[in-house]
């Protein structure tokens, strides 16, 4: 029953809609403008900095939290399955029909809650990809690949490392527009500075 409790509060945290939240406040509505995802890399390119941040921020909040509930109330393989259903909930917002971002923040910050040493280091490695290139998508991709060789390496439990894997491979498959316009070199860059109204 515990299990089950910690999959689907963990579901419900992940498909809250900070982004669709974030447009909403500020007479936006982000599924209309841009990339048209719900994610933190909309808000900032519609919204700015501050918006595209505060969004990160809540969004990795819930997979940190979703993983620390089931940490709580279950044990090992539970805290890497809720960790997933998280960030299923924000892909699959049941408040929006379904549809939302790509769980990239989401599913940091349930690595966070899952393996912290090996989150931080992902963090650094999607840092400074996006301020060098400042294309978001690809610090993400860049990111996604590294999770799982690095989970292993760090000896972490097999069930942390199967997140990383699934959700790498989640992202990719999510991105895999942003791979394409990326290839063609029509990505989208992030400015880092203020907002850009569509």
């Amino acid at each position: 029953m515990n299990a089950l409790v910690a999959i689907v509060v963990a579901y419900l945290l992940g498909s809250i809609p900070f982004a669709f939240l974030a447009g909403r406040a500020n007479g936006v509505d982000l599924r209309t403008v841009g990339s048209g995802n719900l994610g933190a890399a909309n808000v900032f390119r519609n919204l700015g900095r501050r918006w595209g941040i505060a969004v990160m921020v809540a969004d990795i909040g819930k997979g940190v939290v979703a993983v620390v509930i089931a940490r709580l109330i279950t044990d090992d393989p539970w805290p890497a399955i809720a960790a997933g259903a998280a960030m299923a909930g924000h892909v699959f917002p049941v408040w929006l029909r379904f549809k939302g971002g790509k769980g990239v923040a989401v599913g940091g910050g349930a690595m966070i809650g899952l393996v912290p040493l090996a989150a931080l280091i992902l963090l650094g490695i999607w840092v400074v990809v996006l301020l060098v290139t400042r294309y978001s998508s690809l610090a993400s991709i860049i990111a996604a690949l590294a999770a799982t060789p690095l989970t292993i390496a760090m000896g972490y439990p097999w069930s942390s490392v199967a997140f990383a894997a699934a959700g790498a491979v989640a992202v990719l498959v999510l991105h895999r527009g942003n791979i394409a316009r990326l290839l063609r070199r029509e990505e989208s860059r992030i400015q880092l500075g203020r907002a850009r109204r569509a």
